[in-house]
């Protein structure tokens, strides 16, 4: 397990499977399969896929089939085409009809396309995020520090009354409840923009043949 931070203020938690073995001798199909569990309660499966292996659709469906049997199918799931330093693809994302991402292109070897595969996870989890204004009187010392702690402040401007103006980056939840629970007033809708590219400190499990 590992705990990534995707931008500021919102952390994911990496969980890394084993990987995915064909013709696995009959005595150890039980053990593998139960390293396998966790990946049924991920809210995303990223399911790493060598991009230069001539077998490499076999081994995608081998992995779905996996996938079934231990109840997580039906999950969503990014599909990670690695090593394209190997092929004549350049990195890019494919997305499907909803406008999430399907596929990313990438070389974890040179680098190229791993930023779009935070792209992804962002656009994936960040539906609710916002960036808005928000007022912190004087007496507000405490709700200013809250929000530099989460590393949600983008920028801040002191007011003459001894105050200051926060431009937040944040989930909205969690702006109305720091508001709330400070004694502040919320932003309002219409200074709060909703941002696609964020994401909420959550889980999800890396499972692949690559």
């Amino acid at each position: 397990m590992r705990r990534l931070r995707v931008a500021a203020g919102l952390d994911v938690a990496l969980a890394d499977t084993v990987g995915f073995v064909r013709d696995l001798p009959h005595e150890l199909v039980a053990a593998f399969r139960s390293t396998l569990q966790e990946a049924r309660d991920a809210d995303l499966l990223l399911h790493v896929i060598d991009a230069a292996d001539p077998e490499r659709s076999e081994r995608i469906a081998q992995v779905d089939r996996v996938l079934d049997s231990i109840g997580a199918g039906s999950l969503r799931q990014i599909a990670i085409y690695n090593k394209i330093d190997r092929t004549a693809e350049e990195p890019h994302i494919e997305y499907s009809a909803d406008g999430l991402a399907d596929r990313v292109w990438l070389s974890a070897q040179t680098g190229a396309g791993v930023g779009l595969l935070r792209d992804a996870l962002l656009g994936h989890f960040g539906r609710d995020l916002a960036r808005c204004q928000v007022r912190v009187p004087a007496r507000g010392g405490r709700a200013r520090a809250r929000f530099h702690e989460a590393g949600a402040v983008l920028a801040e401007r002191a007011e003459a009354d001894g105050g200051f103006e926060l431009e937040i980056w944040m989930r909205r939840p969690e702006i109305e409840r720091i508001c709330r629970e400070e004694g502040l007033e919320p932003p309002t809708a219409a200074p709060c923009l909703a941002e696609s590219a964020f994401l909420q400190s959550t889980r999800f499990s890396n499972v692949g043949n690559a």
